[in-house]
């Protein structure tokens, strides 16, 4: 099978187009919905056949969706190491549904339905994984687009659920309403005036947790910071939206007025270091992911500050997944080894700046 997508709009990632609320802080909300086909052992337990039935008796039933536009359904589990990489850095699936890790391999049946900001995991650690994305801080509206989903979809298939302890998850920490809602978010105000360990202490504190930019196991690069939800038991979708949308929304007011102080305080100094990470990327020969990440994150916050003008939003938030090995290797044409990465990265960088801003002063 052959990744095509081009099929849809953007390339699967209009969810970094800037268009939500406070995109200059928030890039993207994710809502996930775990769910379980009743009938079937769990994904980790069951074997090569009924995976292969839950994918044919899910397939059937999402073609008859009507809150699925133009949808692509892509068998991860014919693709090869490349591909798969692809759809994992445009968040288009999970690392486990790619099967990129030896502790995760590639299983039979595994595939994705893509449409537009909505996406089914097949086959990953639950039988299925609804996914919606949206561009800046749209929690209501990314759960409302799924909910959609998980009612039709729940109408067609039997899901396993319990009347005590709700939607049934192989994961103890996602059984009940199976959701994991997540934000991600570019805290660098917080980061250069030292507030950001006390605020995520403070998320702990709340019952919240914080990854880096893949989520789960990925570690905090370029001051991104991903911030879900822990638990699902014994509270309703409501009750967890509603808290992730207050403490967001405190976070966001504290790196806003971070930002501001930064300004007031060591404005020469910011504009000096910020100008320094666009002067790097607009003419460095060799950029290794974390360095590109942390420039991407100055140039993105001398946007956010106006202190740089004519660069989009938009085309920084694009830079941080064009600019990583899988996508770079397939713009190339080949596999390519780490110091080829470093230099293709260098180079597509600087062209997208050049194509985007020219003379930006």
């Amino acid at each position: 099978m052959t990744l095509d997508l081009s099929l849809l709009p953007d390339g699967g990632v209009r969810w970094l187009d800037a268009s939500g609320a406070h995109s200059d802080v928030v890039l993207s909300t994710r809502v996930r919905l775990a769910r379980n086909v009743d009938g079937y052992a769990f994904t980790g337990r069951a074997r090569d056949g009924e995976r292969l039935r839950v994918l044919q008796q899910v397939r059937e039933a999402l073609h008859t969706l009507s809150g699925l536009p133009e949808r692509l359904l892509v068998r991860v589990d014919e693709l090869g190491p490349g591909e798969r990489a692809m759809l994992f850095e445009r968040h288009l699936v999970s690392k486990e549904l790619a099967g990129l890790e030896p502790q995760h391999p590639l299983r039979s049946g595994a595939a994705v339905y893509l449409s537009d900001g909505l996406s089914v995991m097949i086959n990953e650690e639950d039988h299925l994984r609804l996914q919606s994305l949206q561009s800046g801080f749209e929690l209501r509206a990314a759960y409302a687009a799924l909910d959609r989903i998980d009612r039709e979809l729940g109408a067609r298939v039997p899901f396993s659920y319990h009347p005590e302890f709700g939607f049934l998850t192989a994961c103890p920490t996602n059984v009940g309403t199976g959701m994991r809602a997540s934000v991600l978010i570019h805290l660098p105000g917080l980061v250069l005036t030292k507030e950001i360990g006390r605020v995520l202490a403070g998320l702990q504190q709340m019952g919240l947790t914080y990854r880096g930019l893949y989520g789960e196991g990925s570690e905090v690069v370029g001051n991104f910071f991903q911030i879900s939800n822990q638990t699902t038991l014994g509270r309703s979708e409501e009750e967890l939206l509603d808290q992730l949308i207050r403490v967001v929304g405190h976070v966001i007011e504290r790196e806003e007025e971070a930002r501001r102080v930064l300004l007031r305080d060591a404005g020469y100094i910011i504009e000096d270091k910020l100008w320094r990470a666009y002067g790097t990327l607009r003419y460095a020969r060799s950029l290794t992911f974390d360095e590109a990440m942390n420039y991407l994150s100055g140039v993105r916050l001398a946007v956010g500050l106006k202190l740089i003008r004519g660069l989009s939003v938009y085309t920084l938030n694009k830079l941080l997944i064009f600019s990583q090995a899988a996508h770079l290797a397939a713009t190339e044409g080949r596999p390519l080894t780490e110091s080829e990465t470093n230099l293709a990265r260098a180079r597509y960088v600087r062209k997208a700046l050049e194509d985007e801003a020219g003379a930006v002063g």
